[in-house]
């Protein structure tokens, strides 16, 4: 049995917390550690289980910070689809706050008179992976922060600049901004609030690379 599907049977909150992570190994061109957004699913104080665009090699350190959790880090110790299995590093009083942190967020999903207004505008898709395709006729794979009708915000391991035309799945915008984990693109039409998520599905099926990573490598997602 993996760690991973160790992990699984373990008591655990299963949780949809999106975040921003980054890898010991991975730097940007002026040298700073490089930041990816990333998604968190299930957790434990000592454990989770983390969507993400980028992977490293099993033992990589993983910094993360989820607003509703806090600064989180840890090693890689498995992988699942898409994503990792981080062993939580932390001291017994940092656990024991994570886990009271936990409880709080278990109680308040479990109470239908709580409503997040934002969570009605902007949606975290259920499937988190999607295409990006370029005019070039480029196609690379993305990680979907969150998305409104008049745009995305994804992260991904590549740099374009402001004003780049590209489609996201299939609705076609141009990138407006750069933040710290990826970038936002406009879409040029308003897609139908009840139909974003298939609008921004991607363009072709994607399967996870089945090699390992090594050390220093990242694992990438073919077409």
């Amino acid at each position: 049995m993996s760690a991973a599907q160790d992990f699984l049977k373990r008591r655990a909150v299963d949780i949809q917390a999106v975040g921003r992570y980054s890898l010991a190994s991975r730097f940007d061109g002026l040298g700073k550690r490089r930041q990816f957004a990333c998604r968190t699913s299930r957790i434990s104080p000592f454990q989770m289980l983390v969507a993400a665009p980028v992977l490293g090699p099993v033992g990589e350190r993983v910094i993360s910070h989820f607003g509703q959790l806090g600064h989180l880090e840890g090693f890689i110790s498995d992988f699942v689809a898409g994503g990792f299995l981080v062993e939580l590093q932390a001291t017994k009083s940092q656990r024991r706050q994570l886990a009271n942190k936990l409880e709080w967020i278990e109680a308040r999903a479990s109470d239908p008179t709580i409503v997040d207004v934002r969570e009605q505008e902007r949606v975290v898709p259920e499937d988190p992976y999607t295409t990006l395709l370029f005019g070039d006729g480029t196609a690379r794979t993305c990680f979907v922060i969150d998305v409104s009708p008049s745009g995305v915000a994804v992260s991904a391991d590549i740099d374009v600049v402001i004003g780049t035309r590209l489609a996201v799945g299939r609705s076609v915008g141009h990138v407006v901004r750069h933040f710290d984990e990826g970038f936002a693109v406009k879409f040029d039409k308003l897609v139908d609030p009840d139909r974003i998520e298939q609008a921004i599905k991607p363009t072709s099926e994607l399967k996870l690379a089945a090699t390992v990573p090594q050390s220093g490598d990242a694992v990438c997602y073919l077409e």
